[in-house]
């Protein structure tokens, strides 16, 4: 008779790093045909430690070398909402202090790449390397999906979400000071302008980082809503203004703006980088997707938005509102069925 001792953490009784796991049915004990377990006493709180010992008779001797493990009872587990999921990069809330000092520290970090990223572009167009209207593409799709990307940094705490859309929160201040000639950034309004002028940073520019905010505050990691949405805006949109410039002589007939290339564009990219992100956000255990429905659901948003950015309504509505407010309305339609 061999006696096995396991000690588990009660805060994380439901993470067994074990890919087999035989469930007890019984809240007190259970009955195999080699293994019996002992549930701990019932007044034991949540603090305490668990400890679970095994008794194994073994009646095979050839193979007596195996081991099984034995989750908890039901009486002890309780069900975790994919909220309260804990990603792998993701270091978990803590003391109060410390989590305020990480997300800090998060926040300082994703503001310096944001900063570094159109600081770059800025050198590559001012030494004519970039033209200006692919730069400003460049740090239309870039800054978004690398902001996007950056939210598995932060901690699992519900004041996460306003750490990170604090981030594009500054760049609206300085988008604001710039295009109301309250401060001059020559490099900022090189690299996201079309013709130089700085009131053009109080239209698309400004609308696209108050995308960026609506989705970190509204959905956050806790829905692939808000991450399609972005992907859309800016992979798909970006992607199609570059592609439909290049190659965009065939246009649409009920808009001579668009060209066939473009929406062919942005409908394939808006796809692809939408289910990238969702598998980048599924690999960091953020998310649980049903992988058949999901790209099903994404190819009806990506057609949904695709359809949305070649109407003629652009003196009107601007891309960078009618395309991820198109999107999240449609997702969170497809998204709940």
């Amino acid at each position: 008779m061999t006696l096995t001792s396991l000690t588990l953490s009660s805060n994380h009784h439901h993470l067994l790093p074990f890919s087999s796991v035989r469930h007890c049915r019984r809240h007190h004990q259970l009955r195999t045909s080699d293994t019996t377990l002992f549930a701990p006493p019932q007044h034991w709180n949540n603090n305490s430690s668990l400890s679970f010992v095994k008794q194994t008779t073994t009646k095979d001797t050839s193979h007596n070398n195996v081991r099984f493990l034995c989750s908890p009872p039901p009486l002890l587990a309780v069900p975790v909402s994919l909220s309260q999921r804990v990603s792998r990069f993701v270091v978990p809330r803590g003391v109060p202090v410390d989590d305020l000092f990480y997300n800090g520290g998060a926040t300082v970090a994703v503001l310096g790449g944001a900063y570094a990223l159109v600081s770059a572009f800025d050198v590559l167009t001012h030494r004519n390397i970039l033209n200006q209207g692919l730069s400003r593409k460049l740090v239309h799709i870039m800054s978004g999906l690398l902001f996007l990307a950056s939210w598995p940094i932060f901690s699992n705490s519900t004041e996460a979400r306003y750490f990170a859309a604090f981030v594009p929160f500054v760049n609206f201040l300085r988008l604001l000071a710039n295009g109301l000639s309250l401060a001059s950034d020559e490099g900022l309004i090189k690299s996201v302008t079309r013709e130089g002028d700085p009131k053009e940073l109080l239209r698309g520019p400004l609308y696209y980082v108050l995308m960026l905010m609506l989705c970190a505050l509204v959905f956050w990691r806790e829905s692939p809503i808000g991450v399609v949405s972005l992907a859309m805006m800016c992979g798909g949109d970006g992607v199609a203004d570059i592609l439909g410039r290049r190659f965009g002589s065939m246009k649409i007939p009920y808009n001579q703006k668009k060209s066939w290339a473009g929406s062919i564009s942005m409908l394939v990219f808006g796809f692809l980088v939408s289910i990238g992100m969702l598998y980048y956000y599924s690999v960091a255990g953020l998310m649980q997707l049903n992988w058949e429905s999901t790209v099903s659901r994404v190819a009806v948003v990506s057609l949904v938005a695709t359809i949305v950015e070649s109407l003629p309504v652009t003196k009107v509505v601007d891309d960078n509102i009618s395309v991820p407010l198109a999107t999240m309305a449609v997702a969170s339609f497809t998204f709940s069925h």
